[in-house]
């Protein structure tokens, strides 16, 4: 074990801060922990600030929180796991704002279904998390025989009338981050990447000269767009073979931001009281190529009829394209929509405690989640300063956290690691 006070080994001969030293690897381990979360706010705080909005308090933690970070000065592993909370705390506020300016810009999502098809005719498609870019971009393409596609996390934006009213926003194509190499190699259009959820390049790709980036977001290999002039991507995409006309295998549902789900409380409560929805689980977070994340699939098929799943940001690629049916008109499986979006299953979590008459981990409700990336990071953060009990983590545990980080986590908040879908649905509902 290193210790990075005295940057000898922990308990050597030359170390000089015995009993200090045992806990240095878990100070770095919560410091990777709280840059991952940092990173989470500042990608949530951009597109607020895209926006027009900013929250100073937010701001001012994120200078306090990269003092920790950088600076080797502070060895309490408390005071550590005080500031990860505060993180939490933190990624809450911006969420929170950043769902405010999003339906005051673009109005309240509301359930949509989308095409998974593709329509004769020129085609762009948009990947990443920024509702802008898009909106930018269907005004500039109105008229043109252009087509314009979803991918990824920028599916829920068909929720949001602004959006929604253009003709030429037709469906989306494709599926998670991860598979994107392989939907733009057969996607014959241009594609616009608005976050810096992308693949770089490599020689095996043939769509560099049709990939185009905007903004903070790097793509080695791809054209940049400078501000918010589409004109180059727009002649990209006249310039290639049109997409033909072909139906989808599904349709994808969408839209229920938790002012929807919120407007069937009643009919919600009601089912619950019959007996008729017996627990819900919020199954969702980052999806990832790993071996493992077959498990979110196999556990939404396996669950018992009288569940209810809601699903947020590219987790729910692994099942959103499965028909769960209704339960006395209440879908069985509610997408709430991006990542930032876990703000909604927070809100409708408070909301059924209220209802119910008790705290959030006395509700049927149960949260699994898998995380890859920052965002997932601080969500999960968030949850956590929430006083947020029992969470399911998977498919692994993040390599920066150290077992003792992780033995606190467990006492503390009851994190547990998924194990298989049949052991955890057992475990969860007996």
């Amino acid at each position: 074990m290193f210790c990075y006070q005295c940057e000898q080994t922990a308990g050597g001969t030359g170390c000089t801060k015995v009993g200090v030293c045992g806990k240095t690897e878990d100070i770095a381990a919560l410091q990777d922990m709280l840059i991952f979360g940092l990173k989470g706010i500042a990608a949530y705080g951009h597109h607020a600030k895209e926006l027009g909005a900013r929250d100073e308090q937010v701001d001012g933690f994120m200078h306090d929180a990269l003092f920790t970070t950088l600076t080797n000065v502070n060895f309490d592993l408390n005071k550590h796991i005080e500031m990860v909370l505060k993180c939490g705390e933190m990624n809450y506020r911006i969420m929170e704002l950043l769902d405010k300016v999003h339906i005051e810009k673009f109005g309240q999502p509301e359930p949509t279904e989308v095409s998974t098809g593709t329509k004769g005719g020129y085609g762009i498609l948009v990947t990443g998390h920024d509702l802008l870019d898009l909106e930018e971009l269907l005004k500039q393409t109105e008229g043109m025989g252009i087509n314009i596609y979803t991918h990824g996390e920028m599916l829920p934006a068909h929720a949001y009338p602004a959006l929604k009213k253009y003709p030429h926003l037709v469906g989306n194509y494709g599926t998670a981050w991860q598979n994107q190499r392989k939907e733009f190699e057969e996607f014959p259009g241009a594609i616009l990447v608005t976050t810096n959820c992308v693949m770089p390049l490599t020689a095996k790709q043939t769509y560099g000269d049709r990939i185009f980036m905007r903004g903070v977001t790097g793509l080695q290999g791809a054209t940049y767009i400078s501000g918010r002039d589409f004109t180059p991507i727009i002649e990209k995409a006249k310039a290639l073979p049109k997409l033909e006309e072909k139906a989808g295998d599904y349709t994808l549902t969408t839209g229920f931001h938790h002012n929807v789900i919120l407007s069937l409380a009643d009919k919600i409560v009601d089912a619950v009281k019959a007996g008729k929805i017996k627990r819900f689980f919020l199954i969702g977070g980052c999806d990832g190529a790993k071996p493992g994340r077959n498990y979110y699939t196999e556990l939404v098929q396996n669950l018992p009829k009288d569940c209810v799943v809601l699903t947020v940001a590219c987790g729910k690629y692994r099942f959103n394209h499965l028909d769960l049916g209704d339960i006395d008109g209440i879908p069985r499986l509610l997408d709430l929509g991006q990542c930032n979006n876990a703000y909604s299953g927070i809100q409708v979590a408070l909301a059924l405690s209220k209802v119910f008459n008790c705290g959030v981990n006395d509700l049927p409700l149960n949260l699994i989640l898998s995380w890859y990336e920052q965002k997932a990071v601080a969500i999960l953060f968030t949850l956590l300063h929430l006083g947020v009990k029992n969470i399911r983590l998977g498919p692994t545990p993040p390599a920066f956290i150290t077992p003792t980080v992780m033995g606190v986590l467990q006492e503390n908040f009851g994190i547990k690691l998924i194990t298989t879908p049949e052991e955890d649905i057992k475990a969860i509902l007996g």
